[in-house]
């Protein structure tokens, strides 16, 4: 009867630890690099995203009303540091300048151009969609003039599992990023 005790909690520990591995998520910069190069200076942030998914989950959506949380695949930082993050290497890449910051981290006080985000909505479809609808506003420090926008986007996930999701997320971040590119250029262009 002993035998069995120790081998029925033998067996219960075993499942337990056969449990399914959780699986975390980065998001990439997709921007090929500019021709030109730059020496403007641009510091990205703050960057706000809806509670509802700023979470280690990724949050699915799986009705118009309704998510779910993925307690198995998770995002491997801060949702909101993992997108300030890829839209400042897309910057780098897109401006032809190294000078693209971070808010939080950033050292350099005076450059040239701040970029604040907003992000409304941040949806998860996986096998369907990536959808990214954000406010941004590019201001020019040295006299305050600003640009402000807003990026819809709809990227298709290729396939249903998390990476193309993911992927499909960080090229939505390449599309904002190109119009917040595109922003800190006309602003430097219209430079007295």
């Amino acid at each position: 009867m002993r035998r069995f005790a120790c081998i029925a909690t033998l067996c219960a520990v075993a499942a337990g630890c056969a449990t399914t591995p959780s699986h975390f998520y980065i998001l990439s910069p997709t921007a090929t690099p500019a021709a030109a190069t730059s020496d403007l200076s641009v510091v990205v942030g703050p960057v706000s995203i809806p509670a509802s998914v700023d979470l280690p989950q990724i949050v699915v959506s799986t009705g118009p009303n309704q998510v779910s949380l993925d307690d198995f695949n998770r995002w491997a930082s801060p949702l909101q540091d993992n997108v300030s993050r890829v839209v400042a290497e897309d910057l780098v890449a897109m401006l032809g300048t190294p000078r693209v910051s971070l808010f939080h981290q950033s050292l350099n006080a005076d450059a040239d151009y701040r970029v604040a985000i907003e992000v409304q909505r941040f949806e998860s479809a996986p096998g369907e969609a990536a959808t990214l609808n954000a406010v941004w506003i590019v201001r020019r420090t040295k006299d305050g003039k600003a640009h402000t926008g807003r990026t819809t986007v709809r990227e298709p996930a290729l396939d249903k599992g998390y990476d193309a999701l993911v992927a499909a997320h960080s090229r939505a971040l390449a599309h904002m990023s190109q119009d917040i590119a595109d922003a800190v250029r006309a602003l430097d262009r219209a430079t007295p």
